[in-house]
């Protein structure tokens, strides 16, 4: 295991496009760091730029206290699971466990440890002697991981890999993904654009937006204590509610603020509350149901009970201290 410390680390391809930007992260030995953002961040150029698949074009990185920039990626000692799990069809299970320590030649008593290791973490001993187009989705998986657990690698390296799951699948992936990490202590990065599978695996959060980090932070740092407007937008299912002061300009203690945001679970009934809500649409999830409506000519949501009466029209309050307010040029956070 090892720590990983990237330090003001940039990509510019031809053309002078610049895909990443002074990304500076210091991770510790044995946490697990979660890049997240929309498609076309930056998050996988810059796990690729760790592993070593994408030159670097500024700053530097390194794993434990060897500076990797020049080094090959079989030479930086960490292991990376894909989305599209590439396996190979025509081997075994066992032997794609076993192909990368062949190649290292590793002796074969250990190798059979470490592939017998991983089969009972991973509970895929039974599926050693068949191949792959034998395999459910989550068993591929579970296999990709295993190539990369017997490397015994100072990090492991995801690259969205629960990607090509049903959603179902996804939920029991995600958990046993976290358990496993636990377990082996093996520092650590995660990329996803799924901000719910973000915030259930990560240690720590890094979000970023245009090859830039927005916020670092525990998931309930950046979900309680959003830097940016971006953040709060992105982090959070629902969404924040973002509206501008233009839209409820008699809200108290607002008048510095461009932006207000709100999550949906703190607004509430109330029948003198200050916010006077149209209501649009409801979503019925169950034991909830999300109002959807227009307050001064901007969308609104509403987390409420299923059990509560809906009249065409809401006056709402937020609960004490639930506000976050922005600034209206940079959507900085104010506080």
């Amino acid at each position: 295991m090892a720590s990983i410390t990237l330090d003001k680390i940039g990509k510019i391809y031809s053309g002078g496009t610049r895909a990443v930007g002074d990304v500076s992260i210091d991770i510790a030995d044995g946490e697990f760091i979660v890049l997240v953002g929309p498609s076309g961040c930056g998050k996988s150029t810059l796990l690729r730029m760790v592993a070593g698949l994408e030159s670097i074009s500024e700053g530097t990185v390194r794993i434990g206290d060897r500076v990797v920039n020049d080094m090959e990626p079989a030479d930086r000692d960490i292991a990376m699971v894909f989305q599209n799990y590439a396996l190979y069809p025509h081997m075994s299970v066992r032997q794609n466990l076993a192909y990368g320590l062949k190649n290292r030649r590793t002796p074969k008593a250990e190798i059979d440890r470490r592939v017998a290791q991983a089969a009972e973490i991973l509970q895929i001993g039974p599926y050693l002697d068949r191949k792959p187009r034998a395999l459910s989705g989550g068993q591929r998986q579970r296999v990709a991981m295993g190539r990369a657990i017997v490397r015994e690698p100072a990090a492991f390296l995801f690259d969205e890999p629960l990607s090509n799951l049903d959603a179902k699948l996804r939920v029991t992936m995600r958990l046993e993904i976290k358990d496993l990490q636990r377990r082996l202590r093996t520092t650590s990065i995660y990329v996803t654009h799924d901000q719910l599978e973000a915030m259930t695996l990560a240690d720590r959060l890094v979000v970023l937006n245009g090859g830039r980090i927005e916020q670092i932070g525990t998931p309930l740092e950046v979900y309680r204590k959003p830097a940016s407007t971006f953040v709060a937008g992105f982090i959070g299912s629902p969404a924040m509610n973002l509206i501008s002061n233009r839209a409820v300009p008699h809200l108290p203690g607002t008048a510095h603020a461009g932006t207000i945001g709100i999550r949906p679970e703190d607004l509430t009934p109330a029948p003198d509350g200050p916010i006077d809500m149209e209501i649009l649409a409801v979503e019925e999830l169950g034991a909830q149901r999300l109002v959807h409506g227009q307050t001064g000519g901007e969308r609104l949501t509403v987390t409420l009970p299923s059990g509560v009466e809906l009249p065409r029209t809401l006056r709402l309050a937020w609960r004490p201290g639930s506000l976050h307010l922005f600034q209206a040029e940079s959507g900085r956070r104010i506080d």
